[in-house]
């Protein structure tokens, strides 16, 4: 498993950039615009970690701006926590033989979502691409929220 980001959602992406660019010290990486979904995404890495970030995607700091508004209330600017796993087939079958509660299963072969006894939302995806779908995971449905 390896660390990949954390997700924080903003509601000025300007005044966010200038918070944690200019003012904190952190750089753009990269940023993805989203017509479809209307958001941006813009991930942001500290100076000691810029090669690591620039050639293997992490660690990293994502600032999700959604184009509508939004009031966040209650932590829900803060996103998620996002680790690689070499298998998530594998990861999910372990985590719910536990008893952990797979939020949103990995019906792709590429992303899941869990929970932490804290609520804390923790994304896992799939390392080198998606998995071809397989079952239980395509027939499962979504559990709760992530």
């Amino acid at each position: 498993m390896r660390y990949l980001h954390t997700m924080v959602r903003v509601n000025n992406l300007e005044e966010s950039l200038d918070f944690y660019c200019a003012k904190l010290g952190l750089s753009e990486v990269r940023r993805m615009d989203s017509e479809a979904g209307r958001f941006t995404l813009v991930y942001l890495a500290a100076p000691a970690d810029l090669a690591s970030a620039s050639a293997q995607d992490a660690p990293l700091l994502e600032l999700t701006y959604n184009w509508d508004v939004e009031e966040y209330a209650g932590g829900r600017n803060f996103g998620h926590l996002a680790f690689e796993v070499d298998d998530i087939y594998e990861v999910c079958r372990r985590l719910l033989d536990q008893g952990v509660t797979i939020n949103r299963p990995p019906r792709d072969g590429w992303m899941a979502f869990i929970r932490s006894p804290d609520q804390i939302s923790i994304e896992l995806l799939q390392k080198g691409g998606a998995l071809p779908p397989q079952e239980p995971w395509v027939s499962m449905a979504n559990a709760g929220v992530w």
